[in-house]
């Protein structure tokens, strides 16, 4: 396969996960577009590295993975602490955590 053709799909992974933050208001549902954009990510930089031969590019996805794995701790913990407190995902409702 063409290493282009990853770099459309992972144009079209980021394209469909900055669609999904912009117009949803569900935490969960926002929170997973955003993971949808680091996986895009590290797909196109997974390919560059392929494509010219080294492992920056790998190395950088991994990177983004832990970074992302920290990400999804800390995202939840706040998701079901405002879940918890309002009874609703929403994002509209995360202004109201303030103290």
């Amino acid at each position: 396969m063409n290493p282009v053709n990853y770099l459309y799909l992972s144009a079209l992974l980021f394209t469909i996960g900055a669609t999904g933050v912009l117009i949803r208001r569900n935490a969960i549902v926002v929170f997973m577009c955003i993971e949808l954009m680091l996986n895009a990510c590290n797909l196109a930089f997974v390919t560059f590295s392929r494509m010219h031969g080294n492992l920056d590019g790998q190395i950088i996805a991994f990177f983004t993975m832990v970074v992302a794995a920290a990400e999804v701790v800390v995202g939840l913990a706040i998701i079901v602490s405002l879940f918890r407190t309002r009874h609703s995902a929403s994002v509209d409702d995360a202004s109201l955590m303030k103290l």
